[in-house]
C-alpha cells in the first residue's frame, strides 16, 4: 500500500528521523552548554574559604602541614584553607566526615593510609566506604622511628627482648601509625619481646608516657621525636624509610636490621567527598604540586620534619591505593589480626 506524504506510512519514518534529529540536537547543545559553565566554574573556583578535614589533633604532623599548604594555597588560589580537626576512632571518623561532605569542592580533606587502606581489614564495619573518596593527591610518605626510653638502655631490638624478659609483663609500646603497630606485632614475635601495645587518642599523650619512662617503647615519626633524639632522652633503633635518614644517618634502616622492608608505607594524601568535579580535583592537584615542587616548601616542611615528598597525580595516586589495599590485606592476616 502506498499512501501520500500528507500523512501516509510512507511519510512516518522521515518525521521521526526529524524528531530524533532535533532532539539529539537539544541534547548535544546542552552538553555543550554545561561543559562551557563547568569550564567557567573551574576557572572562577574557589569563590569562598574551603574547609579542610582533618583526621587528627591539632599540633599533628597534618595539622602542621596543612596550614602551612594552607597558607601556601590561598596565596595562589585567592581563598582560606580552614583546618577543622576531626580525631578519634583510628581516623575514621574524620574519614567520614569528608565522605559525608557535600561534593562542590569546598571541603577536602587530609587523611592517613589507615582508613583510606587498612581499616577496613582491621574493623568488622565501617561508617563510609573509602573507595568513594576522590583522590586529589598523595602528599608525603613518614619515615619513623623505632626509640625506646634511655633509661631502658637498649640499643638493639636483642637487647630490646633482653631487658623485656628482666621485666616481664610490664613493658609497653605505642605507635603513630596502624601499619607501624603490624610491624611492631611482627617484631614482637620474632625477637620474642615481651610488650604489649597501648592505645593513646594524641600523639601528644604517647610522647610524654614515652619521656616520662612509663611507656617506654614507641614507633613515631621523625618529626614527633627528633627533639627527643636530639636531647638524648630517647634511643633510635631502626626507621622504616627506604635509605637511611639525611636527620640522623647513623640509625639503620627497617631494611638493614631485620632483612625486608615494610610495605605500604604510612602516608598522608589529600582527598575530596566522591562526585567532586573532575576539574576541582585537577585544579586542586596542580597547584598542591606547584607548591610542593619548591625547594624551600620542600625543606622546611617536608624534609626537616622526616617528611618524603610525593605529590602523585590523582590517576597514579588511585592506581597506588588499588595496590596498597591488596597488600595491606596480606599484612594484616599474616599478623594474625582480627576486625574488631
Amino acid at each position: 500500500m502506498q499512501m501520500n506524504s500528507h500523512g501516509g506510512a510512507s511519510a512516518r519514518p522521515e518525521r521521526r528521523q526529524r524528531l530524533r534529529a532535533r532532539v539529539i540536537g537539544s541534547i548535544v547543545c546542552g552538553a555543550i552548554i554545561l561543559a562551557g559553565g563547568l569550564c567557567a566554574a573551574a576557572q572562577d573556583y574557589p569563590t569562598h574559604p574551603i574547609r579542610v578535614i582533618t583526621t587528627s589533633s591539632p599540633g599533628g604532623t597534618s595539622d602542621i602541614f596543612m596550614r602551612a599548604l594552607g597558607e601556601a594555597l590561598q596565596k595562589r588560589l585567592g581563598q582560606p584553607f580552614i583546618v577543622e580537626a576531626r580525631p578519634g576512632g583510628s581516623f575514621n571518623i574524620g574519614a567520614r566526615v569528608c565522605a559525608e561532605a557535600p561534593p562542590d569542592g569546598y571541603t577536602i580533606c587530609i587523611i592517613p593510609a589507615e582508613p583510606l587502606v587498612y581499616n577496613q581489614y582491621l574493623f568488622k564495619t565501617l561508617n563510609f566506604d573509602p573507595a568513594s573518596l576522590e583522590p586529589i593527591t598523595q602528599l608525603f610518605a613518614i619515615d619513623s622511628i623505632l626509640v625506646v626510653n634511655r633509661d631502658l638502655k637498649a640499643r638493639t631490638l636483642k637487647e630490646l627482648s633482653e631487658r623485656s624478659k628482666a621485666q616481664p609483663a610490664t613493658l609497653g609500646y605505642s605507635t603513630g601509625a596502624v601499619p607501624l603497630g603490624v610491624l611492631m606485632e611482627t617484631i614482637r614475635k620474632d625477637y620474642d619481646i615481651d610488650i604489649v601495645r597501648v592505645p593513646f587518642r594524641g600523639g601528644g599523650e604517647a610522647i610524654a608516657a614515652l619521656l616520662s619512662g612509663s611507656i617506654p617503647v614507641g614507633f613515631y615519626g621523625i618529626a614527633n621525636v627528633r627533639s627527643l633524639i636530639e636531647a638524648g632522652n630517647v634511643v633510635g633503633l631502626m626507621t622504616d624509610s627506604l635509605k637511611r635518614s639525611p636527620l640522623f644517618p647513623d640509625i639503620p634502616t627497617v631494611a638493614e636490621v631485620l632483612g625486608t622492608t615494610f610495605d605500604p608505607p604510612n602516608y598522608f594524601a589529600l582527598l575530596a567527598p566522591g562526585g567532586t568535579p573532575k576539574a576541582v580535583i585537577t585544579r586542586l592537584y596542580t597547584e598542591t604540586e606547584a607548591i610542593m615542587a619548591d625547594p624551600e616548601f620542600q625543606r622546611r616542611q617536608l624534609i626537616e620534619r622526616g617528611l618524603r615528598p610525593i605529590a602523585s597525580s590523582p590517576e597514579a595516586f588511585a592506581a597506588s591505593m588499588v595496590k596498597d589495599r591488596q597488600a595491606a590485606r596480606q599484612i594484616v592476616e599474616e599478623a594474625g589480626l582480627t576486625p574488631q
